[in-house]
């Protein structure tokens, strides 16, 4: 039951529909060759290990694409704050799409986060997780089928602090009308497309009147557009005991930036953790960047030892919106079949496999 649950949310022909539903044509092809160009990112720590893996899966299953690659710099780079290059936002704004892997900030050092410079810059305005039961792999709950979309460009995230006198530092949150609706328009958008009955939007207006105020009364107002769909308010403290009393009580949740960075999290916690949760932020203008939203794992880096099922899986996910479904379809199920034997699993997953051997094991099944 679990494999066709994650089948029909990651591999459905209307996954790509909805990733790409309210954009432009969104790819780079070389017409020569009919490959499709797609920047990656492979990023620090146990990135570049991972990133090789799919680069690997995707030789195997022999996917059209060619991989313009950008790492992160060793320098602040004035135009953009951050140690993320111009030339690499401008890859991803030229080829509309890419694969990112996990990039570390420093915590305190006064850089711009890297994740937040490529979600402004590129006005990556939803994050969209998917959370799924595994199928032959056992949590708390088997049962998990829920989608967690955030928005992703404002709220406490919007990096507006500063200190007011000695000892007294304030941080503003800005929730606008116009994200508000965008990613209330998405979330909507995305459960009538995928068959979905409900939204629950996720907030703490009890008590935050102004902001999260504004945030629900966009939601109710876009609600009203779908009246197939089930539409829903729940507080956020209330939000996470229901979540880890019963998570079938949910099904597609929308919310501001701080609070879908938490439950995103926790919902990933239900089924065994961010290295098996895939993700993809959605922008305007056709652009899509795929990611693994776990850490870099500095202390793993370089041991072959990374599971790289959350980047993969992402990957699937870039291929649904690259409308290349069928080698989507064998790569997901590979990645699943894989997982569900048992026999080649990560040490995460409660294995002794390396890196190199459960990628063989992928490759294998394809």
């Amino acid at each position: 039951m679990g494999f066709h649950i994650l089948r029909r949310l990651l591999g459905s022909p209307n996954s790509s529909r909805v990733f790409s539903s309210f954009n432009r044509p969104f790819c780079s092809a070389d017409s020569s060759s009919n490959m499709i160009r797609a920047t990656l990112f492979p990023g620090d720590g146990i990135g570049p290990e991972i990133a090789e893996a799919v680069k690997q899966v995707f030789r195997a299953a022999e996917v059209p694409i060619e991989w313009e690659e950008h790492y992160v710099g060793d320098q602040i780079d004035p135009r953009t704050q951050s140690f993320l290059t111009w030339e690499s936002l401008e890859s991803v704004r030229r080829n509309r799409v890419g694969l990112k892997g996990p990039m570390a900030t420093p915590i305190g050092k006064g850089h711009r986060s890297l994740n937040l410079t490529l979600r402004k810059e590129l006005n990556l305005y939803a994050n969209v997780r998917p959370c799924n039961s595994l199928p032959g792999y056992k949590t708390r709950y088997d049962d998990v089928n829920l989608i967690t979309i955030r928005e992703n460009t404002e709220g406490e995230y919007s990096g507006l602090e500063h200190q007011v006198v000695r000892g007294v530092v304030e941080s503003l949150k800005i929730i606008t009308r116009q994200a508000s609706l965008r990613v209330a328009e998405y979330a909507f958008h995305y459960a009538k497309t995928n068959g979905r009955e409900r939204v629950s939007a996720i907030h703490k207006a009890n008590i935050m009147q102004k902001t999260d105020g504004l945030f629900l009364k966009c939601c109710r107002e876009v609600a009203e557009k779908y009246p197939e769909i089930t539409y829903e308010e729940v507080v956020i403290d209330n939000c996470c005991m229901m979540l880890v009393k019963n998570p079938a009580l949910f099904d597609v949740l929308v919310m501001p930036n701080l609070y879908g960075d938490i439950i995103s999290d926790l919902c990933a916690g239900l089924i065994g953790g961010l290295g098996l949760t895939p993700s993809c932020n959605i922008g305007e203008g056709g652009i899509a960047l795929a990611e693994a939203v776990h850490g870099s794992a500095p202390d793993i880096a370089g041991k072959n030892m990374a599971n790289p099922t959350a980047l993969m899986l992402s990957a699937v996910s870039m291929l649904h919106h690259l409308e290349l479904h069928d080698k989507a379809d064998q790569i997901q199920n590979a990645i699943l079949t894989t997982i569900a034997e048992g026999k080649h699993r990560t040490a995460d997953l409660g294995g002794n496999s390396t890196t190199t051997d459960f990628t063989k094991a992928i490759c294998d099944h394809l």
